[in-house]
């Protein structure tokens, strides 16, 4: 495991979550594995889009940024504060939609692990653990919202830093941001088994195309998308 790799599971690990609230994971530690690769200091501004516990977010306030945290459950917003102070760092956590909490705001860097995983439901769930990850049924509904508003809320040369499952489509997540003015690549893939969240739902992804019969590993993906 790389220096890196330690740094960013460190960073994550050890903090508190309320019931319902999502705990660091894979998807977490990879996606803070590329914020450590991301120039941050006390003139950063950063927004986290859902922080959940505020793992990444403290990541970079503990790097010297300044950091804006958001997240629709408030459990995740009492998680976010109280990990801020038992880490004795300075973080604003606000609880409510991203667009509407950051309305004539710009960022330097907006990070993201947003829900992405593909649901038989039409919308969002309002309440319940599954909130966290639940996004539809090809999983972005979440991921299209950011994609359309990252680049009013990025200032000129700042970045966008997302994670999402290979099997929400990374090409479209591109060609969106590129749509939206953007320059987008992906930077890092990991391989993960099956969580019990997909295997309970396998029989419906295969019906809708999006696993294979004999599938058991998930692709992740970060992808970095640059303002100009």
């Amino acid at each position: 495991m790389s220096s890196t790799a330690l740094t960013s599971r460190t960073h994550t690990g050890g903090l508190v979550a309320l019931p319902s609230v999502y705990r660091p994971q894979a998807d977490t530690h990879l996606l803070a594995e590329a914020l450590a690769r991301e120039e941050l200091g006390p003139r950063t501004s950063v927004l986290e889009i859902g922080t959940g516990t505020g793992a990444l977010a403290l990541h970079a306030a503990r790097r010297g940024a300044t950091v804006t945290a958001v997240d629709v459950s408030w459990l995740a917003v009492a998680s976010a504060r109280l990990n801020a102070l038992i880490h004795r760092l300075p973080l604003r956590v606000l609880h409510g939609d991203f667009r509407a909490r950051t309305v004539g705001r710009r960022f330097d860097l907006i990070v993201a692990n947003p829900p992405y995983v593909p649901a038989p439901g039409v919308t969002v769930p309002s309440r319940g653990p599954q909130r966290a990850w639940d996004a539809g049924p090809d999983g972005r509904l979440v991921i299209d919202r950011i994609c359309a508003t990252a680049s009013t809320l990025l200032r000129p040369g700042g970045a966008l830093l997302m994670v999402h499952s290979g099997m929400c489509g990374a090409e479209e997540t591109l060609e969106r941001l590129a749509g939206a003015g953007l320059y987008a690549q992906v930077t890092a893939k990991a391989s993960v088994p099956w969580g019990p969240v997909l295997r309970s739902r396998r029989i419906w992804l295969e019906r809708r195309g999006l696993a294979s019969e004999a599938e058991e590993w998930e692709e992740l993906v970060v992808i970095r998308a640059r303002n100009f």
